[in-house]
């Protein structure tokens, strides 16, 4: 896995009336090293009636859709960017709508690997949890301009705004398709508990960056070995593992927010000791005697 890259898709579309099925437009906008690198923004004749209250919202009328693909012509097009990799919206109405068309088209879905910004936003930002997580709240709230209701500048906002999130967090996409599977507080401040008879018992990990694994998985084998795996640089903490490629590419602000905070206080005289993922791997097969 190519984990060098912040890389992901989002998508937003918009629909004729109540039924989910009755996509009008569709907006993709792919990420790609936290730059969009690819947009398309197509209209959808429905072929079904458009109610006023939705045509208030986003200004898609019958006319509008008049010559445009019925869903069955674009679902070709659509299937290439919903399998290119992590796919990203904001709440599950898009998601929804998507399946439903599938549906009533009796279109097979092909394996999607969706990640929901609004869950997202929920555990980025504390004050978010429960109120204030839409997307226009959330985009002002960051400073992000769009058009709202428009489907390829919602697909943008929402993938900004996991931009933002990852910034904030130290999380990467992939980290996130584990974190927003979790409740929004934390439990405690390990995410895993230590193995006791573990050969690193006494070592407190926190891992950042974009790791050849799943986060859930590197920290169960931490924990195995021994080590309190927490969330984010503390006091505590005495390992810093940091993943391969962002080892490979660090710099000024190429390095993440816990890498800085680590580095802070080591030079403020905290023992911690910063390690790339491959040695990581390589201490827990030859583990301290």
């Amino acid at each position: 896995m190519d984990s060098s890259a912040v890389t992901f898709t989002s998508i937003d579309v918009e629909t004729a009336n109540a039924d989910l099925s009755s996509i009008c437009q569709i907006g993709v906008v792919q990420f790609e090293d936290e730059r969009i690198v690819r947009r398309w923004n197509v209209l959808v004749n429905p072929h079904d009636y458009f109610d006023g209250l939705n045509v208030s919202i986003h200004g898609i009328d019958e006319s509008r859709v008049a010559d445009a693909p019925s869903f069955p012509e674009v679902h070709e097009r659509l299937h290439a960017y919903l399998t290119s990799g992590v796919i990203t919206c904001h709440t599950s109405f898009d998601r929804s709508a998507i399946q439903a068309a599938h549906d009533k088209h009796g279109i097979p879905v092909p394996e999607i690997t969706w990640l929901d910004t609004a869950r997202v936003v929920r555990r980025a930002w504390p004050d978010r949890a429960r109120a204030g997580f839409g997307l226009g709240p959330v985009a002002q709230m960051l400073g992000i301009d769009f058009q709202h209701h428009d489907a390829e500048e919602d697909a943008r906002a929402a993938g900004e705004i996991l931009l933002r999130a990852i910034k904030q967090t130290g999380l990467s996409v992939q980290d996130w398709l584990w974190r927003i599977e979790q409740p929004i507080v934390a439990q405690d401040k390990g995410e895993r508990e230590a193995n006791r008879e573990g050969p690193l018992f006494g070592e407190i990990a926190v891992f950042t960056g974009s790791l050849s694994r799943l986060r859930k998985e590197a920290a169960d084998r931490a924990a195995k070995a021994g080590c309190r795996v927490d969330l984010n640089v503390t006091k505590g903490t005495t390992l810093l593992v940091v993943g391969d490629q962002d080892v490979a590419r660090l710099g000024g602000n190429e390095k993440s927010r816990k890498h800085r905070k680590a580095e802070a206080r080591m030079a403020e005289g905290q023992a911690i000791r910063i390690i790339r993922e491959t040695d990581f791997e390589r201490l827990l097969l030859n583990p301290p005697h």
